[in-house]
């Protein structure tokens, strides 16, 4: 067991490492940082998909769609990571790996845009858009 969250902690690492732009830099402790994230939001994805869940019922906004909480990994201008819930059907949901953020400006840099797609890997390099599932919630974690 130890030895399969070592690798899916380093593997979290690797993936996110090709998320960071050349010119940002970069330490081993920030491969940490990502890797200790990346578990966390796989130990706690269940309790934190559940919290969203009652959160928005308890303000008349609940959703009768399947949810699930997945990792947010980052292309663009930064190379960050977190965690979002995504909701639709099921069958789609269940395909839904990741939630792939694309930052870029507009107008100038007036206005910073982000995009968030549902897709179907973890990979930011490699993935299909999972269509008909959208984002509900961002999870924001504190390093």
């Amino acid at each position: 067991m130890k030895k399969l969250i070592l690798i899916a902690v380093l593997l979290v690492s690797l993936l996110s490492v090709a998320a960071v732009p050349v010119s940002q830099a970069f330490s081993f402790g920030d491969v940490f940082k990502v890797g200790g994230i990346g578990f966390l939001i796989n130990k706690f994805s269940t309790p934190l998909n559940n919290f969203i869940n009652t959160l928005t019922f308890k303000h008349g906004a609940g959703s009768d769609y399947a949810t699930k909480v997945v990792p947010i990994v980052s292309a663009g201008n930064k190379g960050y990571i977190g965690a979002a819930q995504v909701t639709g059907s099921q069958e789609l949901v269940d395909k839904t790996e990741a939630v792939l953020q694309l930052e870029g400006n507009f107008n100038s840099s007036t206005f910073r845009v982000k995009a968030l797609l549902p897709i179907d890997s973890t990979n930011p390099i490699n993935f299909s858009r999972v269509q008909g599932v959208g984002v509900s919630a961002i999870i924001d974690i504190r390093i």
